[in-house]
């Protein structure tokens, strides 16, 4: 099937010329530009993609204006470090071609530039920037322990895989201090596991996978906090008023907003930044189930200052205080992630595949085909751990999905009871060993 779609790519796709592409100018307050696929332009490239090869790392990069040559000098526009084109390949598969250059249009492999996937670079004669792909926020976490003490690729490959994959995240957890990675789906991190043995000799083990989860508030609710502390020195003291609310009408849309509404001279304008960044801070952890808080616009209305004690780290404090209290009152909601799933299987499985989709609290919303079924439905993603073993077993093998994030939604009622009692607990053994 590769020649008839390699046909069809050249037959049916539009070639460069005939689309518009475009570019953001740095050098002119981020202005859209239209680029030219023209060679005599200045040079505009774009890496898309990122491979540890015999001699390094390989580059792939989309030319979109201009020419480049071996041996050419070209900068980048995330930090503007200029590099020297070494070696330019033109890829077939696995085999190098090698070139001596590429003009617009063209895909080509660089050797020798070390760059984040997603990068512009130009000749720098033009300081332009392609706009950056939406990259979601990850929806399933591993805890990833090496069968080996301190093995020596582990860090240097993790740090590959996050340059590679702008959707795969990796970080240390401060309380139990294992090594969390993070990516769109249970297969993704499954591969990202599989290439640690098989690049880089490091065997993980990988622990039961987390879902993130959020927290959003559901209603508008007032803030009014003190935070009041006397030493034997000078204190601390800083009030906040305003409110809360969803930004949007369904929980969860958007992440955080900041509104300063404040009128007068209650709070000095010097302490709104401790405010907001207390707010933001907040965010990070939810007083309802301890996730991170999505959908929330902060309104900050009055409040009042000591000419003595009040200072940033009061303000910070307060604001804290104040989201701890506004989120209870605003009676705050627990979101799981909702992805989006095409099911497809031969129409003799239709009713078993329907079947498996409702035992995990899918909803179905297409229906289409007759030898081969594809059917098209939202499901929770707690649910659709282990989903691919019993699909394969109902169809014999036959079955296939895809699946990708939608949207947070909020939870039933017992798992939103279930994970507060859960985050109540761990709270409580925390302090307790305080």
């Amino acid at each position: 099937g590769v020649h008839p779609l390699l046909d069809a790519v050249v037959d049916y796709l539009p070639a460069p010329e005939n689309v518009s592409n475009y570019a953001l100018d740095l050098s002119n307050d981020e202005k859209q530009v239209a680029l030219i696929p023209d060679k005599d332009k200045p040079f505009v490239g774009l890496a898309f993609k990122l491979e540890e090869g015999r001699f390094g790392q390989l580059t792939y990069m989309r030319i979109y204006q201009g020419s480049v040559s071996r041996g050419d000098t070209i900068m980048s526009m995330a930090d503007t470090k200029k590099v020297r084109v070494p070696k330019l390949v033109r890829m077939h598969s696995n085999d190098m071609e090698e070139v001596d250059g590429g003009e617009a249009g063209d895909i080509i492999a660089f050797f020798g530039v070390d760059c984040a996937s997603g990068t512009t670079f130009t000749d720098g004669k033009v300081k332009y920037s392609m706009t950056s792909m939406y990259v979601p926020d990850p929806v399933v976490s591993l805890a990833l322990v090496p069968k080996q003490k301190n093995p020596p690729n582990l860090f240097k490959a993790l740090s590959r895989f996050t340059k590679e994959d702008p959707t795969f995240r990796m970080h240390v957890d401060d309380e139990s201090n294992e090594t969390i990675i993070s990516g769109m789906g249970e297969l993704h991190l499954d591969i990202y596991v599989e290439r640690l043995k098989r690049e880089y000799n490091t065997e993980c083990t990988t622990g039961a996978p987390k879902v993130a989860f959020r927290e959003a508030p559901s209603k508008r609710a007032r803030f009014s906090y003190t935070h009041k502390k006397q030493s034997g020195g000078a204190g601390q003291y800083g009030k906040v008023e305003g409110y809360i609310e969803p930004i949007d009408e369904t929980p969860g849309v958007g992440s955080y907003e900041f509104e300063n509404q404040l009128s007068g001279n209650n709070i000095p304008p010097e302490f709104v930044g401790a405010i907001n960044k207390g707010f933001q801070e907040a965010c990070r952890e939810g007083p309802i189930a301890g996730q991170q808080v999505m959908g929330v616009r902060v309104v900050l209305k009055d409040g009042m200052a000591h000419m003595v004690d009040s200072n940033e780290l009061s303000f910070n404090l307060a604001a804290k205080g104040a989201f701890k209290q506004a989120m209870h009152a605003a009676k705050g909601l627990v979101l799981e992630p909702l992805m989006t799933c095409e099911v497809s299987v031969p129409s003799e499985f239709q009713g078993s595949a329907v079947g498996l989709i409702s035992q995990r609290k899918g909803t179905i919303t297409r229906m289409d085909g007759t030898d081969f079924v594809t059917i098209d439905c939202d499901v929770p993603l707690e649910a659709m751990f282990g989903f691919s073993s019993d699909l394969r077993s109902l169809t014999q093998g036959k079955g296939e999905y895809s699946m990708e994030y939608k949207m947070h939604v909020p939870c039933t009622r017992e798992k939103q009871e279930e994970l507060i009692k859960k985050y109540q607990e761990k709270a409580g053994t925390k302090s307790d060993d305080d």
